[in-house]
Formats: C-alpha cells, structure tokens, sequence
C-alpha cells in the first residue's frame, strides 16, 4: 500500500506540473495591447532599454522603437493614478513598461557574460557578476513580459526634474528594497540602513518620494514588488499565465 500511495502522489505532482507549464504560453498577439502615451498623455516617456543607458550598456532586443506598450486595463489603471499625481504636482515618468521576452533572453545572455561589465559603477557597484542570477536581479521569466507591469518614477512639475528618490532605477542592491530606511506599510522613516553592505543611506525626503508613487499605485489597482521601489504589477492582471514576444514599437497591427 505504501508503494501504491507513492506512485499516486507522484503521479499527482507531475500532473500538476505539467499544467503549470501548459499555462506559461508564448505569443505574438498584440491585440489586447494600446501604447501608453495614448492612454495616459501626460506620461514622459524615457525607455532605458532603447537606449545604451541601462545596466547592460547597450540597445535591447525587441525595442525598435521608443514608447511603452501595456494591456489596456493596464493602461487605464494608470490613467487614474497619472490623474492623482497630477494633483499633487507630478508627472509619471515611464522607463519600461511591456518587455518582449527577446529582451528577457538578451538580459540572460548578459548575465551570464561575467566579462561584460562596463556598467557595473553605475548599477551594481557593491555586487560581484557571478551573483546576479542566485540573488535573483536576473530571472529567465519577467513580468514585464506579461504586459501589465511598469517600472516608473514621478517629475516634479514645479523644479521639472525626477523627484530625488535616493536611486537609480535598475540599481541592483537592498538599498532599492521599499523597506530601505523606513516601513513602506505605515510610511515610517526609520533611517535603518543595516541591510546596505557599504553603508549607503537615504534622507527621510527621498524615502517619503518613495511613498508618494507607492500610496498612489496602490490606490489605483497596482501591487509592489518588495525589491524595486519603481516596479508595480496590476493586481488583477488580465494575463497572468501569458508570455508575449511580439517587439516593442509603436504601430502594434503591423
């Protein structure tokens, strides 16, 4: 009998496996995409992974063009949450939004070059190369490729600069965790840096610009992620299970 029950639960695993694989599908079907800017027109626009100014020092795969694309409930999530920072007298500013998995599978390419390092002082400073993909910076599978995740920060209307936010996007540390020096939950600075490995720091303003996006993403639909204070997901994703690898571009049809 307990040869029988291990031969069931193993059968069991394996079924459940195979359905969790079956549910991961790739596609090229832009469709149920819409270019952000014509969702959210007051959204500046600065797609990192177009240019050379990324923690891979060069152009990306899959972004011919410019823009930001996202699911139209995405889009629409954040329509409302761009109306909400408005009032506060900010912009969103958008460094990525929908992410082909070619640009996934360029990134790994990447990682697993130990030699590339020619933007390691801008982004990685404290971190050995070798580490990135057991400290989890560098996934085979993104979100963003699921089309309803953006990586984001405000502009400050009344000096038209970024707001400070102690930061850089993409920089591959503790000190981008929300939790850095303070308690997203309750908005508390607390000023404990512990977890930086060279004793770096953010002021109590850099970390309250932190909250104002964080407070006004979660308000609108979207969820954080507890190691990018610049990444939010919508909650109700309309393709949870979905990889797309159609490219980045403006003119989705052709």
């Amino acid at each position: 009998m307990k040869l029988k029950t291990l031969f069931m639960l193993a059968a069991v695993v394996l079924l459940f496996s195979c359905d969790k694989e079956t549910k991961v599908n790739p596609t090229e079907d832009s469709s149920q995409f819409v270019t952000l800017t014509d969702v959210v027109p007051d959204a500046i626009l600065e797609i990192r992974y177009f240019g050379t100014y990324n923690f891979v020092g060069s152009h990306i795969d899959g972004y011919i063009e410019p823009t930001a694309l996202m699911t139209r409930q995405a889009a629409e999530a954040l329509k409302a949450v761009s109306d909400d920072v408005i009032a506060q007298g900010y912009r969103l500013k958008i460094y990525d939004a929908y992410r082909p998995q070619k640009a996934v599978d360029h990134f790994v390419r990447w990682a697993a070059d130990l030699s590339a390092t020619e933007m390691k002082a801008y982004f990685y400073p404290d971190l050995d190369k070798s580490v990135l993909f057991e400290q989890e910076y560098i996934y085979e599978k993104s979100g963003h490729t699921r089309g309803s995740t953006v990586d984001l920060t405000l502009f400050d209307m009344q000096t038209e600069k970024e707001l400070d936010m102690g930061g850089t996007f993409d920089w591959f540390g503790p000190e981008s965790h929300p939790d850095f020096c303070g308690n997203p939950d309750t908005g508390e600075y607390t000023g404990d840096n512990s977890k930086s490995p060279t004793g770096r720091s953010i002021t109590p303003e850099q970390f309250e610009h932190r909250m104002i996006l964080r407070r006004a993403m979660l308000r609108h639909g979207f969820k954080a992620l507890d190691s990018e204070w610049w990444h939010f997901t919508l909650k109700n994703e309309p393709f949870p299970d979905t990889y797309f690898t159609f490219p980045v571009k403006h003119r989705l049809t052709e």
